[in-house]
């Protein structure tokens, strides 16, 4: 009788997708709430502070939150005619449209 062979073992994926519009998108959106200042000041205890800081700085970068949004939508649009999305690849990191 023949020795029987293990089950091969799945291997996890190394390497992982960063879509480059996303990713943008979102650097974009946090820069622009105040997202950074706001966590630190929820973090050193004052909720209400970063909530109020928070807000302010939607109210008053609206236009160039929208702006973005609607860049970003136009770019996913736009890359998705691309054949292939790829647009860098450095060792396990692929940064895609």
């Amino acid at each position: 009788m023949a020795p029987r062979r293990k089950a091969p073992r799945r291997r996890a994926k190394k390497s992982f997708n960063i879509s480059a519009i996303e990713a943008g998108t979102a650097l974009s959106l946090a820069q622009s709430t105040g997202f950074a200042d706001s966590v630190q000041t929820a973090l050193n205890g004052n909720l209400k502070g970063a909530i109020n800081n928070m807000s302010a700085k939607v109210m008053s970068n609206k236009s160039k939150i929208i702006g973005t949004l609607g860049a970003a939508a136009v770019a996913k649009f736009a890359a998705k005619g691309f054949a292939s999305g790829t647009l860098a690849k450095l060792g396990p990191l692929r940064v895609k449209l």
